[in-house]
């Protein structure tokens, strides 16, 4: 059984900072389907159109029979482990700092035989799941684990080096006045981070649900001020060293098109607390980030963005918010690639409409506050880099892959 993780002692200042390592990450193409759909925690290996056969590895023709046609599809996970070794000593550099490390084949009910990383809990001739994760390099690997959960299951050092669970971790919460941020700071605490900074513009103005925050445990207050960079660059040179996971929580949403509109006072507002906050949130915090990637067992591990759904396809009600949520996901793809070299990952979560005042017009279903802070709970544990939350957006994720120009039509009907 995997053994309890221990809280961290406080780091010793004068002790060099280990410099974050990768895996190798040279991936074909082809492999990148994998990565799309460890992206959303989804088990997908090739299957032939033509003759049904499950390929892996992932090849531009079928092995029966030559066909190029091999599309990425949902597949069984379970399988058997066949056989396990231990590494205990690598030439690569990455993997030296790291032994023991266990991998083992393990041959799928849906037909091939991968190897894959092994969890601690799981033993040669037993019954496994796989999953495919994200490793620090930012590619596809799969990761054998025991059938069913086991006690302290999230505290094996395989699987914690693969995700970005909270459990005594520091996390920065951008903006604790909205209720989605209050949330977060909830479910983070119940899910074991050692500190959570929670934002706030002008603390000593009082905000709807600040003496329950207050009463939070673990939870402090920060100024944090996402339109003043001043206010930003101070924040950070008093606690980027201390935040292992950064939540951009930051909202302004309103209604209103591109035309309709009359003059840009609003759309200033937009991009100022959303894209200008987090391009200021990614330069004040992300060097710092990026450097820590390896730094222990709360190094740090993740930025994450709350992000509309419209940010994928616009909505024209909200068409302008919609653009401003676009130019954020497109900031959020270069802070991916940005952060790759220190291992760390970028979370975007994708919601519909919220159950809160600016969509009170939106008939449901609508998600809740504590439903998107759980979810981004989930996802951190579970390390994924693409969620979709609430029915609309797993809708708008759906027909996306469908027909975007159909999807375009009818949301702007």
């Amino acid at each position: 059984m995997t053994k309890p993780l221990q809280r961290p002692k406080r780091k010793d200042p004068l002790k060099k900072t280990r410099i974050p390592l990768l895996p190798q990450g040279t991936r074909s193409r082809t492999a990148l389907g994998l990565t799309s759909a460890a992206a959303e925690g989804r088990f997908q290996l090739q299957v032939c159109s033509d003759c049904a056969m499950v390929v892996y590895p992932p090849r531009d023709a079928c092995p029966r029979c030559l066909s190029a046609r091999l599309p990425f599809k949902d597949v069984p996970n379970g399988g058997t482990l066949l056989a396990e070794t231990t590494i205990r000593t690598s030439t690569d550099v990455y993997f030296r700092e790291r032994m023991p490390w266990r991998i083992g084949t393990v041959a799928l009910d849906a037909g091939p035989s991968i190897v894959a990383h092994l969890h601690g809990d799981v033993r040669e001739g037993e019954r496994a799941r796989l999953q495919l994760k994200i490793d620090k390099s930012g590619q596809a690997i799969a990761m054998a684990l025991p059938e069913s959960d086991t006690p302290n299951m999230a505290d094996d050092p395989q699987w914690r080096e693969l995700t970005c669970d909270p459990k005594y971790r520091r996390v920065l919460i951008t903006d604790g006045r909205t209720a989605v941020g209050q949330a977060l700071a909830e479910a983070l605490s119940e899910a074991g981070a050692s500190v959570i900074f929670v934002g706030v513009a002008d603390p000593w103005k009082p905000f709807p649900g600040e003496d329950k925050l207050r009463k939070i445990e673990r939870v402090e207050i920060v100024a944090l001020d996402l339109t003043d960079t001043i206010s930003v660059n101070e924040c950070a040179g008093e606690f980027a060293a201390r935040v292992d996971i950064l939540i951009n929580t930051a909202e302004h949403v309103r209604t209103g098109g591109i035309i309709e509109r009359k003059g840009l006072t609003i759309a200033r507002e937009e991009l100022e607390i959303r894209y200008f906050g987090l391009t200021r949130l990614a330069q004040a915090f992300g060097p710092v980030l990026r450097a820590r990637g390896a730094d222990g067992v709360n190094s740090a591990a993740a930025f994450v963005n709350l992000l509309s759904v419209y940010a994928l396809v616009n909505w024209p009600t909200y068409g302008a918010f919609s653009a401003t949520e676009a130019a954020c996901l497109s900031a959020a793809q270069s802070l991916r690639t940005e952060l790759r070299p220190g291992g760390v990952k970028v979370l975007n979560v994708f919601f519909g409409p919220l159950e809160t005042e600016w969509y009170q017009v939106v008939p449901p279903p609508k998600v809740t506050p504590s439903a998107l802070a759980n979810a981004t709970v989930r996802a951190l544990q579970h390390g994924l880099e693409d969620v979709f939350v609430g029915d609309i957006a797993e809708d708008i994720r759906a027909r996306l892959a469908v027909s975007p120009k159909a999807l375009e039509r009818e949301l702007g009907s």
